[in-house]
């Protein structure tokens, strides 16, 4: 019995060993999305948003979707913010109230909120999430995350300074 504990303890040592320690910051990818982007145009048939945002922000995914199960293709990239938190970004030109529905969690509209000229529905669940959605120059553009609201406001201005080719 003892020389199987210790042949168990021999194996788990150097496994032990080997594996990197976690760390505490956030893991950046930093995607190109405005390479991505391009890449899906053909698929899309427009060209998806690829923001230009200030220091500090990073891409942390961005791909097509061709639609799966909710039949909605959609563009989504995702945002690392400088304060540590997550938004998610996601287009499409085929946008419906149901599919709203989902990306949004089924979260309730509850209220409105001003930025960069356009005005954004905000969606909540007050679970920590929330959801800005757009519908604006015949697409629908989704901004979801547990980001404070002032960094969906740098976010939501990019994306209309990108909308209107600023």
């Amino acid at each position: 019995m003892f020389i199987s504990v210790l042949l168990t303890v021999a194996v788990f040592v150097p496994v032990y060993l080997l594996n990197p320690g976690s760390k505490p910051e956030t893991y950046q990818r930093n995607i190109d999305v405005p390479g991505v982007a391009l890449q899906a145009e053909p698929a899309a048939g427009y060209l998806p948003l690829a923001p230009a945002l200030p220091d500090g922000w990073s891409a942390n995914y961005a791909r097509w979707n061709s639609g799966g199960s909710a039949q909605v293709p959609a563009w989504e990239a995702g945002y690392l913010t400088p304060g540590g938190s997550h938004i998610g970004l996601t287009q499409t030109d085929k946008g419906n109230p149901t599919w709203v529905a989902q990306v949004t969690d089924e979260a309730p509209v509850t209220g409105q909120r001003r930025i960069g000229g356009s005005d954004w529905e905000l969606r909540d669940r007050g679970t920590g999430s929330t959801s800005l959605v757009l519908e604006e120059d015949g697409y629908t553009v989704i901004l979801e995350g547990a980001a404070g609201l002032a960094e969906f406001d740098v976010l939501g201005a990019a994306v209309i300074n990108e909308l209107h080719g600023k």
